[in-house]
């Protein structure tokens, strides 16, 4: 007998609430189920709809924990140095995580949750009378939610159930079985397309953090990257880097003014998670996440310190010297007491805390030097030119980061990058660096094919390159939902 109440058939479960979210354009009046059909009659509550699905932004499953636990935690950036930071990520780390581990459950059944609240906007709103303009804008953040929840759920497991309907009994998640990489991807490209012709480049006031043209342009960009689909991704990263002009994108100054609570929002974030302390409950847990077990309040001095996301000595020493970015993303050492304990851990979100974790740090998910360095990749991917176009982009945040710039024939071997192989690693190193921290590491990793290369002493093995389907999800629906292979 099916249990009902603990069914989450393809990982799909009905709105029981629409849970509060955080900043002003996501304030939100919980609407129950049982209310919910009667709920979608104006412009209003499609708002407050749309806000509960920029909400499930915020789950345990999605940028509280999981995407840096598998962005940086399954890379060779991060580790966990203490047993007590928890085993299931330790697990992770390992390569030893099994179906059951509770990282795979929560990452999917958080995006799918997310999913059924971008639905519900979807197609609630068609039967709404209201500003088409508005309609057409609302439509289009859903869409951007749903193609960014897909794409990491397809990058992170593989071919996934592709729900793109309301869910309104849970016995209609028996009905979807795992769809195929290659056609989840058509739908991230429609929502993404479709979000791109209906959103503005930016807003003001309480609307600043919503979805934008940009972010669509970006996330398009990067899911034709991951496609290897070279002159798409080039073509529309181009498109990104050309709104430079009309100073909507641009590289800041500064590497420390991309990042804290203060620069929030800024020209070079695109698209950002955002978190609000003291909310009841709508704020970022990063800052206790990340400082060491044992450190006291010599890191962070409020709330407890849980020793997760520690920077490997392999990701400390990959800084070159007078590289300005390693000051702003981590340290190597804290006083306690008289002590100097030397222990590395990350302070690029470093805050205080309102209480234990609920810091003011948002999560950014795409930003201007992260386009800059994919079309680098993206046209030396389509031939390599010596001293070319994907040279100049990866030398802009070389410079920003007080880097001398690399070129074709430099009489210095460390700087000099003769050929594709060489500038796809010099891209690779650049990433690392100048992302680190921010949940790249790892899907950069498996989209160039290099993870084994790189993590195959860490335990790593060929199957490792997607994450165990969770048992729970195969026990619930048996004949639709099967296991990635070697995780039996």
């Amino acid at each position: 007998m099916r249990n009902i109440k603990t069914l989450f058939a393809a990982g799909v479960i009905v709105l029981l609430s629409a849970s509060s979210c955080n900043k002003d354009f996501l304030e939100l009046a919980p609407v129950s189920q049982q209310n919910g059909s009667n709920f979608y009659k104006t412009s209003e509550d499609i708002k407050n709809a749309l806000s509960a699905a920029y909400g499930g932004l915020q789950y345990g499953g999605l940028y509280y924990s999981s995407m840096h636990i598998i962005g940086d935690l399954r890379s060779d950036n991060t580790e966990i140095t203490n047993p007590n930071a928890g085993a299931d990520q330790q697990a992770v780390d390992n390569f030893t995580n099994l179906p059951t581990n509770s990282i795979s459950s929560t990452t999917w059944a958080g995006h799918y949750q997310a999913i059924q609240s971008a639905n519900i906007v979807i197609e609630k709103i068609e039967a709404v009378s209201m500003d088409a303009t508005l309609k057409a804008r609302y439509t289009g953040e859903a869409k951007f939610l749903r193609a960014l929840m897909y794409f990491n759920l397809v990058r992170i497991f593989g071919d996934v159930p592709l729900v793109t309907k309301v869910i309104n009994n849970p016995e209609e998640g028996y009905d979807y079985g795992r769809e195929t990489v290659a056609n989840v991807y058509v739908q991230i490209t429609a929502d993404l397309t479709a979000a791109e012709a209906s959103l503005p480049f930016e807003y003001t006031g309480a609307d600043i953090g919503r979805a934008t043209k940009g972010a669509a342009m970006s996330l398009l960009g990067k899911v034709y990257l991951t496609q290897k689909n070279w002159s798409l991704a080039a073509s529309k990263l181009k498109e990104v880097i050309d709104q430079t002009a009309s100073n909507k994108y641009l590289l800041l100054p500064t590497y420390a003014g991309v990042f804290g609570v203060a620069n929030e929002n800024n020209r070079e974030s695109i698209f950002e998670v955002q978190f609000k302390r003291a909310a009841t409950g709508e704020g970022s847990p990063f800052t206790n996440q990340f400082a060491p077990i044992g450190s006291g309040t010599a890191v962070v001095s409020i709330g407890n310190p849980l020793g997760q996301n520690i920077p490997t000595a392999n990701m400390n020493s990959a800084y070159e010297a007078n590289d300005a970015r390693k000051a702003v993303s981590l340290r190597t050492s804290y006083v306690l007491g008289a002590n100097t304990v030397n222990h590395n851990y990350v302070v690029k979100y470093a805050g205080t805390p309102a209480a234990n974790l609920d810091s003011d740090n948002n999560w950014i998910v795409l930003r201007y030097a992260d386009v800059l360095l994919m079309y680098a990749e993206a046209l030396n991917e389509q031939g390599y030119v010596a001293d070319g176009p994907a040279f100049i982009y990866l030398n802009q945040i070389r410079t920003r980061a007080g880097l001398p710039i690399k070129t074709s024939n430099n009489a210095n071997a460390a700087l000099r990058v003769a050929d594709q192989a060489a500038f796809k690693l010099a891209v690779e190193q650049e990433r690392r660096v100048e992302l680190a921290f921010e949940g790249h590491r790892w899907f950069d990793l498996v989209r160039t094919d290099r993870a084994l290369t790189v993590l195959g002493a860490n335990g790593m093995q060929a199957h490792h390159t997607v994450f165990p389907i969770p048992q729970t999800q195969i026990d619930i629906n048996p004949g639709k939902i099967t296991q990635n292979p070697d995780y039996n």
